[in-house]
């Protein structure tokens, strides 16, 4: 399921909002300040951030500021009509799409759908299919031999991260950056037990991997072809 984090300070709109994004499906986070935003990311490492830019004390830029130094989650910033300049302070840094208040509910889910297709990096397709399980980018969905595999949130993660570098080396860093956040780059355990878990459920022979590959001492690689 995807997750969305809401960072915005008007409590009845964040509520309202969270009720609207849920009932198509969504998995729903809501933080009303800006240092609770970036707490919430490191914990719930959503799949798009919704940040308003207009929060009292830690500032929307602040936390986009903070959020870019070490994630690429996409972000899509709300703002206030008199806020252009702001706006446009928040796409320089790193936003992927604004929406202007008051805004409809197909627009901003239309935003989001667009800044989440835009993760993928060039050329590559929402769905990777190896020789014996398929993984949807898109749906989040995992499927071996043709049946739905459940995966928990942080596998997915890791899982996302490789294949979305599918053929490139990710290092340890990066990866537990990415799944884990900051404060847990010498954490390699966690790596060894969740690349461990996605082995035992999407290798053919675990024991040998043939698409999760560990390039000792520096990171991991996955593979679709032999």
């Amino acid at each position: 399921m995807t997750t969305i984090l809401v960072v915005d300070d008007e409590q009845r709109f964040a509520r309202a909002l969270g009720v609207s994004l849920r009932a198509r499906g969504y998995e729903v986070e809501i933080a009303e300040t800006g240092e609770a935003g970036l707490a919430s990311a490191a914990r719930v490492h959503p799949d798009v951030v919704v940040l308003d830019l207009g929060l009292p004390g830690m500032s929307g830029i602040e936390v986009l500021r903070g959020l870019r130094s070490w994630s690429a989650v996409p972000v899509v910033v709300l703002s206030a009509r008199h806020e252009e300049a702001t706006k446009v302070e928040a796409l320089d840094i790193g936003a992927d799409d604004y929406v202007t208040k008051p805004f409809g509910m197909d627009e901003l889910l239309a935003r989001l759908r667009a800044a989440l297709r835009r993760t993928l990096p060039a050329g590559t397709d929402a769905e990777i299919a190896t020789d014996h399980f398929t993984v949807d980018l898109e749906t989040t969905k995992v499927l071996v031999d043709g049946e739905p595999v459940h995966l928990t949130k942080t596998e997915w993660k890791v899982l996302e991260v490789l294949v979305r570098n599918a053929g490139k080396l990710v290092s340890q860093r990066q990866l537990l950056l990415e799944v884990w956040g900051p404060g847990y780059e010498d954490e390699t355990e966690y790596l060894r037990a969740y690349i461990a878990a996605l082995r035992r459920k999407l290798e053919p022979e675990p024991s040998r991997p043939r698409y999760f590959k560990t390039e000792t001492g520096m990171g991991y690689r996955f593979v679709t072809t032999r």
